[in-house]
């Protein structure tokens, strides 16, 4: 049955950007399948006023970044009593913050990275911890802000203290870990597969994500059968664990040349919907088109009444 529905695009946050995009898409996706989308920008200060005077059935958030996945736009749709799609207002908020969203999964069994918060200006004076390390924004996605300090380095990384630097002033110092990177999303209980990434870049970063052959995914990922499958059991532990609902995309790191292990890197409650994104090509590759995926995503929409 078709809906009126309001599509959240763009925002605030760095990744607006991409955002658009994934809007773009998801309203195509959705006008494919006979629904009434009205797209509404949030970086407008009339956006919750256009929201009201729409009266969608839901909306379907395609906001990335602070402001679009960390728990404040679902405490106002919550406030609205507008069903949403993606997790809620708790399960936003902690798996934005990584550090917070580790001490959780680590008590579910699985690895992460050891890390700390510190400030940025401190982080930019002195190793604070042994390279290699990565050195990165605690509450940002889409690897924005990313450093990586490698073994032998004299300094730590001065942009941290550039006035320049957008990303704030906590900063989250982890453990680098070598190895392959893999990713599998997950649809309400449902693993799809899992995607080893190969980056033409130094790392997995911006450019890499997001532009056009920045990376070869290869999917199936050639692993050992127990290492994709532990892949897809954490991916849905961390999924059930925060209490996430609808989509999201998991990314692992596989120490394949030194301890063998897969350690849980981060997990995205509001994958990238753009062309060249894992989640939906992976939905593809387990025979759920695009317009299929935004549907499902659409039809699991809610919020605490």
């Amino acid at each position: 049955m078709s809906k009126r529905i309001a599509l959240l695009q763009g925002g605030l946050s760095p990744e607006r950007d991409v955002s658009l995009v994934s809007g773009r898409e998801c309203a195509r996706g959705l006008r494919a399948r006979g629904h009434e989308v009205t797209a509404i920008d949030p970086a407008q200060e009339s956006w919750i006023d256009e929201l009201k005077a729409l009266k969608p059935d839901l909306v379907f958030n395609a906001l990335h970044g602070f402001w679009g996945e960390d728990g404040r736009v679902q405490g106002v749709l919550e406030y609205l009593r507008i069903p949403y799609t993606h997790s809620g207002v708790l399960a936003s908020a902690l798996a934005m913050d990584k550090q917070k969203a580790k001490a959780v999964l680590r008590l579910a069994g699985l690895n992460c990275p050891d890390g700390l918060i510190a400030s940025r200006f401190d982080a930019a004076r002195e190793h604070l911890m042994p390279a290699p390390y990565v050195a990165k924004p605690n509450d940002q996605g889409s690897s924005v802000g990313v450093l990586i300090v490698r073994e032998g380095a004299n300094r730590p990384p001065a942009e941290l203290a550039a006035d320049s630097w957008p990303y704030g002033d906590d900063i989250l110092i982890e453990r680098f870990i070598p190895g392959r990177e893999l990713t599998v999303a997950v649809m309400g209980e449902r693993a799809l597969t899992v995607t080893e990434i190969v980056p033409k870049t130094a790392f997995y970063d911006y450019e890499a994500k997001y532009a056009d052959g920045g990376s070869v995914h290869r999917l199936p990922a050639d692993i050992p059968a127990h290492v994709f499958d532990e892949a897809m059991e954490a991916a849905i532990t961390a999924h059930r664990e925060l209490g996430c609902r609808g989509l999201t995309r998991s990314d692992f790191r596989w120490d394949e040349d030194g301890d063998g292990k897969l350690w849980l890197l981060e997990i995205n409650t509001q994958p990238g919907m753009t062309p060249t994104s894992l989640a939906p090509e992976q939905a593809a590759h387990c025979g759920i088109g695009f317009p299929d995926l935004v549907e499902w995503i659409a039809e699991d929409a809610s919020c605490q009444r």
